[in-house]
């Protein structure tokens, strides 16, 4: 059987927070930073909710509810490793997951490779299994004005276990 995931998340950037995209921190030319429960990483936040979407999990504030005092400032890469501890565990196997940042700045173009390499090394897949682009709103909107990072993801995964959720 296969499923379809998909996410988004968008967090408004703040002064006093690093700047955490897929797993990495980058440099924001104003010193800004993602605001957040966790660490803010919507890149991340949306491969989560796309995998929970795909597995029929629900999604990240229903996983990591706000509430609970172990989320607060924790690497959202932790949280990714626990949501994909949860689909192995129920027989999902990942295709691709395939993703779009928004943000007018900073230039991500540099960083890609890194997030990549990361993400890939988390979901254990091959680089050509993984795609991160960016772009920026063109000024439009609260990221064109340089107030928020939003990120897109979509995710396609099989399952073929008799335990697959129906």
């Amino acid at each position: 059987m296969l499923r379809i995931g998909q996410g988004y998340d968008l967090h408004p950037l703040v002064k006093g927070r690093p700047l955490i995209l897929g797993g990495i921190q980058i440099t924001h030319p104003q010193k800004l930073g993602l605001a957040g429960v966790t660490d803010g990483d919507c890149l991340t936040h949306a491969i989560i909710d796309a995998l929970l979407g795909a597995t029929g999990l629900g999604d990240i504030g229903q996983m990591f509810p706000a509430s609970d005092p172990t989320v607060k400032n924790a690497a959202s890469t932790k949280l990714l490793t626990i949501v994909l501890q949860k689909a192995w565990s129920l027989g999902f196997t990942i295709h691709n997951i395939d993703c779009t940042i928004l943000a007018e700045q900073p230039k991500l173009a540099d960083s890609i490779s890194q997030m990549r390499q990361v993400l890939c090394e988390i979901c254990q897949l091959e680089e050509n299994q993984l795609s991160i682009k960016a772009t920026t709103m063109e000024q439009l909107g609260p990221v064109g004005r340089n107030e928020a990072i939003a990120a897109l993801a979509v995710t396609l995964l099989e399952n073929n276990s008799k335990e697959a959720i129906r």
